[in-house]
């Protein structure tokens, strides 16, 4: 299983390539697919990232959901008939499509972020204040995972 942990910040070139962060292609090495899979989020203004195994595991699970189910249309729509899947070129490098950039509001420094199964790209000022407000909510709820 693939494990996103912390967080990087990158710089797309000028043609509009940008890094996938060493630790998060290190943790994809055991995947069929040498890439990841991008699409927009539909929860917040950053991009979704995940492994393609993760993405099947998606697939299997809206499978358990009724054929006419109008939250399967919606997840169909805004995942995956979004989704890119986006192969690393010999230095971990990717394009990320220029609307997934834009709803990103992602010019020319991204943030990758790890989320354990998954990751976002953020713009980083965006995150950064999404992160702080994250916090004041996590010291207000002290949440206890059981494990």
């Amino acid at each position: 299983m693939s494990l996103f942990l912390s967080s990087y910040e990158n710089r797309l070139d000028a043609k509009g390539r940008i890094s996938v962060p060493a630790s998060f292609r290190a943790s994809l090495n055991n995947e069929k697919f040498a890439g990841v899979v991008l699409y927009r989020s539909f929860t917040n203004k950053c991009i979704e990232g995940l492994s393609m195994s993760r993405m099947e595991t998606l697939a299997a699970a809206t499978d358990k959901m009724g054929v006419f189910d109008n939250t399967l249309d919606d997840l169909s729509a805004c995942v995956f008939a979004d989704a890119r899947p986006l192969q690393f070129d010999v230095t971990g490098r990717i394009v990320i499509p220029d609307d997934l950039l834009k709803h990103a509001g992602i010019t020319d420094t991204a943030l990758f972020v790890g989320r354990g199964n998954s990751f976002q790209i953020w713009n980083p000022n965006a995150f950064y204040a999404i992160q702080e407000k994250s916090l004041e909510n996590l010291r207000a709820a002290r949440p206890n995972l059981i494990i």
